[in-house]
Parts: C-alpha cells; sequence; structure tokens
C-alpha cells in the first residue's frame, strides 16, 4: 500500500516549465525529501539521481578530466573505493559495470562504455518494484532511442547500437524503415515526437520534448493526490525547469552539438554532412 505524504504534498511550489524563478532548487528539496520520506520511499528517490553518479562513474573509469558533478547520490571518495575495491553499497548495475571495465570484458560488445552504462542502468530501473518509475524510465527510454533513431537518420549514421535495451520496441527501432517505425498504434505520443523532429531550432525543440516529458508525468500522477509517485513527479520536474533556467539558445545548439559529436565518434559520416 502506497504511503501519503499531506503535509509534504501540500506545500509543493505551483511549477511550470517556464517559470522564472524557483523557492527551492532541486538539491534542497532533494535534503528535504531525506527528512520527510520514509526511508524505502527515499531510496526509489536517489534512482532519479543515478544519472549523475552514471557520469561521474564514467569519467572515472575512463580517466576524463571532466568536473565530478556533486548532484549524484554517491560522493567521489565513495565511487573511488568501490572503483578499488567494491564494498556493497553501490547499486548491482554500477558494480557490473565497474568489473566488465576492470576485467575488459563489454557488457554489451561493439557498444560504446556509455551506451553500455545506459543500458544497464535502465535494466535496473525497469526491474524496480514502483509502477510510476518502471513506466517513466521506459519512457524516457523509448523516448531517446526514437530521437537517436531519428537523428541519425537524418545524417545517415547507423545506429542499432546506439539503441538502448532488448525488448520488442528497442528492437523495432533498430530494425524499421518506416516513418514512425511503426510504433504509432503502441505509442501514444509517437505522433507528437515526429513532429517535434521537425523543427529545425534547436532550442524550440529541446522545450518541446521537455514539454512532452511535463504532460506525461501530469497524465500518470493525476490520480496520485499525496502519493510517493506525486512527490517523485515533482522532483524531476524541478530538475527540468532548473535545467531552463540556466540555459541559452548557446547551450542549446551546443547540446545538440555534442549529441551528434558522440554519434560520430564510432561512424565515418558522409562527406556530404553539414550540421543543420
Amino acid at each position: 500500500m502506497k504511503r501519503n505524504y499531506y503535509c509534504l504534498v501540500a506545500g509543493l511550489q505551483d511549477i511550470t516549465l517556464d517559470i522564472h524563478k524557483l523557492s527551492k532548487g532541486q538539491m534542497e528539496f532533494r535534503q528535504e525529501l531525506e527528512a520527510e520520506l520514509h526511508p524505502d520511499d527515499y531510496g526509489l528517490s536517489n534512482v532519479l539521481f543515478y544519472p549523475y553518479d552514471n557520469t561521474n562513474l564514467l569519467n572515472m573509469l575512463l580517466k576524463n578530466e571532466k568536473e565530478f558533478d556533486s548532484r549524484g547520490t554517491f560522493d567521489q571518495t565513495q565511487l573511488e573505493e568501490n572503483i578499488k575495491e567494491l564494498n556493497g553499497e553501490l547499486p548491482r548495475y554500477m558494480e557490473e559495470f565497474i568489473n566488465s571495465i576492470k576485467n575488459q570484458e563489454p557488457v554489451i560488445p561493439d557498444m560504446s562504455p556509455e551506451n553500455q552504462l545506459t543500458s544497464l542502468f535502465y535494466d535496473y530501473a525497469l526491474s524496480l518494484e514502483n509502477d510510476f518509475m518502471v513506466a517513466w524510465f521506459r519512457f524516457n527510454r523509448d523516448m531517446s532511442n526514437l530521437l537517436t533513431a531519428l537523428v541519425c537518420r537524418n545524417y545517415d549514421i547507423p545506429y542499432e547500437m546506439q539503441i538502448i535495451g532488448d525488448d520488442d520496441i528497442s528492437d523495432t527501432i533498430r530494425r524499421s524503415h518506416a516513418r514512425d517505425f511503426g510504433l504509432t498504434a503502441e505509442i501514444p505520443w509517437m505522433d507528437d515526437l515526429l513532429n517535434i523532429a521537425k523543427n529545425d531550432d534547436v532550442q524550440e525543440r529541446e522545450k518541446a520534448i521537455d514539454m512532452l516529458r511535463w504532460n506525461y508525468l501530469d497524465d500518470v500522477t493525476f490520480f496520485e493526490y499525496f502519493t510517493i509517485n506525486r512527490v517523485l513527479a515533482f522532483t524531476i520536474k524541478l530538475g527540468m525547469v532548473e535545467r531552463w533556467l540556466a540555459l541559452d539558445r548557446e547551450h542549446g545548439s551546443k547540446m545538440f552539438g555534442e549529441l551528434l559529436n558522440e554519434l560520430k565518434s564510432s561512424y565515418k559520416l558522409p562527406e556530404s554532412f553539414t550540421e543543420k
């Protein structure tokens, strides 16, 4: 049975994606969650921050000279100690990835280390015993896969090893040549995503994608009045708002450029390639 958090939810700030100021940031709100939530529910909220841990872990294992992101669940010392010797405090998918890198045995051959870790993370997230979290991460994974495939198609880049997951939808995205990958009947937001992908303005396209995520969260928590799922959705939304408060148009173009560079790292683009 779901626990209800009446006071916590009643005190949540009314936010929109276009809000100009927040009374409380995501990390400050996270501290409040640690004090207010049942330990099991707080553990669920931590999973929302694991992508930051994934980036930190990847950078440390591959010796990338990048700044440590403090938004993760595990601090730098914890990750360093576990890279030296696993002590059981990391999620099992992180431990599996550490072992695979140290033993030079890829979890998924021919896939980049980043995509291998991402694949392990989604397998872990989709095994959680919380319907909202499973649905949210499946939605996010499918959307990311479709956006990657659409970008790759536009620039004639092979994308089979860029797609995460081994379920029917992921396999369909890898194989299908149809405009909608033959998924419109299965994915209710497919037409919206295809229309968004046509927009040449990087910033507007990113904003529309986040709006699609926002509307999804509203739909799946419509009847979740005071539950942990309402709190989790608000935490996700808070992160989106903070991201847009910090972004500008130049950064939007940079994000798209980074995506293309990542895709080009494995494949040589045709000579006719030009960024749009």
